[in-house]
């Protein structure tokens, strides 16, 4: 037995360590796409602007050579068609030397607006592009070729380049969309499947006790009428030891369905459980328990609680060698929240091993297969809609697990 827990232990804590992995390689590769997408498109968003920068620094020569030049009517002409109307896509904002705004290109306004609305537009317009550029100088000459004046050419990336510089990040948001959508449909299909895998044990538990119980009855009853057995407390331990596999039986068919939870006194129903403990555990194990008020209610399923406090107590007993002291705390502490604190004097619980304890397969019991705390940790948090954890644990001096419910 001890071989065969060890192996499930580790090949449980294998399967999570690779699963884990493939996480991890998933979320990574995913990442290095994000990483090349972003790093490309600002490469071509860069080349972009460089391009764009070139068209507008044209666009200023060729309107500096359209004014200089005025008595070269077809050389103008060529240089309006095929390089001032062309640039139908970056806006730009001319001014004259003082700042005066004298014409615009490639910019959006609505029809409808005012001539001061228009006015108040582009200025705003052209503080934008005075924070983006700085502007391209265009000066007049003379006939000597002496500079007389300026006008400056103001401009701001095109509409495709905003477009552009953005996609990135939507790119990303939509990978992530995609990404938290797949997650939760695996999440959701793992934890559907484990519910089965848990289900259909426990029923086929149930079923499987069905048969020795109704056998066992049967024999009590025999023992009952067989006037050569003297010790009819036997019989009443029998009896015993038959109702609380009934109860078992009914903790397994509680899993196998939905349970039906019911407001109950908590102190009350672990008093009743440490009673049934302490008649079958060592004599060197003291219980003690301890609840401020008395009377502290919640919404539990009382077999498949009592399992819980039967199995952490259990658990105790082995790690304590059944020798020592389990102290039961019950208190309510803000929001009305049960809290419910199991002490032990037992060999603790090393601290790297805290997170594997509620797995299924780890146990530092000779004999066992791990599974009783992953059914407490179901029983809590599935059913009970709680929350349990090792509260605090010490080499040699002890484990606290600590239990939530709602009150």
């Amino acid at each position: 037995m001890p071989k065969v827990s060890n192996k499930l232990y580790h090949r449980s804590l294998d399967l999570i360590k690779r699963r884990t992995t493939i996480n991890m390689v998933i979320i990574s590769f995913g990442f290095a796409i994000a990483l090349a997408s972003v790093y490309f498109t600002r490469i071509i968003v860069e080349q972009l602007k460089e391009r764009e920068l070139g068209i507008i620094k044209l666009y200023a020569k060729s309107l500096e050579f359209t004014i200089n030049n005025q008595n070269n009517p077809d050389e103008l002409a060529f240089v309006v068609q095929e390089i001032l109307y062309p640039n139908n896509s970056i806006p730009v904002i001319q001014t004259n030397g003082i700042g005066q705004i004298i014409s615009t290109r490639n910019i959006n306004i609505d029809p409808s607006m005012s001539e001061e609305k228009k006015d108040a537009f582009l200025k705003e317009m052209l503080e934008e592009m005075k924070q983006e550029y700085e502007p391209i100088e265009i000066p007049f000459r003379d006939e000597k070729g002496e500079v007389y004046d300026y006008q400056y050419i103001y401009y701001k990336n095109s509409t495709l380049l905003n477009r552009l510089e953005y996609y990135p990040l939507v790119q990303l948001s939509v990978i992530g969309i995609f990404g938290i959508i797949a997650y939760v449909a695996f999440s959701y299909s793992k934890s559907a499947e484990q519910n089965r895998v848990w289900v259909g044990l426990a029923k086929e538990t149930a079923h499987q006790l069905g048969t020795p119980i109704s056998s066992l009855m049967a024999w009590v009853e025999y023992f009952k009428e067989d006037e050569t057995i003297k010790n009819k407390e036997i019989i009443t331990e029998l009896e015993k030891d038959i109702q609380r596999l009934e109860m078992i039986t009914a903790r397994f068919s509680n899993i196998g369905s939905k349970p039906i939870l019911n407001y109950e006194n908590v102190p009350v129903c672990i008093e009743g459980t440490i009673s049934y403990l302490k008649k079958r555990i060592p004599k060197k194990v003291e219980i003690n328990m301890t609840a401020k008020p008395a009377d502290i209610r919640a919404r539990i399923n009382k077999p498949l609680f009592d399992w819980v406090i039967e199995n952490l107590c259990k658990n105790a007993i082995d790690s304590m060698g059944g020798v020592g002291k389990i102290d039961i705390n019950i208190k309510k502490g803000v929001d009305e929240k049960i809290i419910i604190d199991i002490t032990d004097t037992g060999k603790g619980i090393h601290k790297s091993k805290i997170k594997d304890v509620f797995l299924p397969g780890y146990t530092t019991k000779t004999r066992g297969w791990g599974l009783g705390l992953t059914l407490v940790k179901r029983i809590i948090e599935k059913i009970h809609d709680g929350k349990i954890f090792v509260r605090n644990t010490e080499l040699n001096e002890g484990t606290t697990f600590r239990i939530l419910l709602k009150g």
